[in-house]
């Protein structure tokens, strides 16, 4: 196959080994890179379930003809190996609540108008919902929609949960894990692009984010998502007017 053209060498070669593992340890049913635009950069924005599922992501995009610039968590950046990883791959660290937070949006601005892709995870970290459905996400996908105007894709996976379970440390690979990965229309945000890029326009532009991503995992798992979604800052609730959070964890 052939590697995305915007690939450097480092990239191509983490691909010769990752992907052949993942082909070795799921079965892949992909939809919806037709919504990919081929003239200018964009952004993707998936959910969140195990620390895998940023390998399967990036599988579908790289095998859809996208080589990512994730916006990664900036403490990976710190692990010796996969700093090294992430520094030839040209992912971009995300320093949250510091001073340097600016440098991420920055970064990823730029990329874009370069014509690269930027893949987010708007939740931030993996779903704190009992049942894996995605949950309230954080405003820096937005801001960095409503900054470059840029498509925003959304993305639904299911399945790589089965291959590593949330907070698990061991694969389980026999047998092969059927992975289900969506891609939908752009989110429409027009009517926010001229708005003040307030708490409240930021927040608008989330949940129409966080709405189509969980409106994707509705139709591959065929069933209905929470009316509320499971919200971090609440934990005595997990949903805003919910107590979903009370069921127990999935294994």
């Amino acid at each position: 196959m052939r590697s995305p053209a915007r690939s450097n060498r480092a990239y191509r070669n983490v691909a010769r080994i990752v992907r052949p593992l993942l082909k070795a340890t799921t079965t892949r049913d992909w939809h919806g890179a037709e919504n990919f635009p081929t003239d200018r950069g964009f952004i993707v924005a998936a959910n969140h379930m195990t620390n895998v599922d940023p390998l399967t992501f990036a599988h579908f995009l790289w095998d859809n003809g996208v080589a990512p610039r994730v916006l990664a968590k900036a403490s990976l950046f710190k692990v010796p190996v996969v700093r090294s990883v992430l520094h030839a791959t040209g992912q971009i660290p995300v320093y949250r609540n510091t001073a340097a937070a600016g440098e991420s949006l920055q970064a990823a601005v730029q990329a874009i108008a370069d014509g690269e892709v930027v893949a987010v995870f708007p939740e931030g970290t993996l779903t704190r919902d009992p049942d894996l459905w995605p949950m309230v996400g954080k405003t820096g996908v937005a801001r960095l929609a409503l900054t470059t105007r840029a498509p925003l894709i959304p993305v639904a996976q299911w399945g790589p949960q089965n291959l590593l379970g949330r907070y698990k440390k061991l694969l389980k690979p026999i047998p092969r894990k059927k992975v289900t990965i969506v891609a939908g229309p752009p989110v429409d945000l027009d009517d926010l692009y001229d708005r003040p890029q307030d708490t409240a326009t930021l927040r608008e532009a989330t949940e129409r984010v966080m709405d189509a991503i969980t409106a994707l995992l509705v139709e591959i798992r065929g069933e209905a998502a929470p009316a509320v979604r499971y919200d971090m800052r609440k934990p005595d609730t997990g949903r805003v007017g919910g107590d979903h959070a009370t069921r127990p964890e999935l294994p």
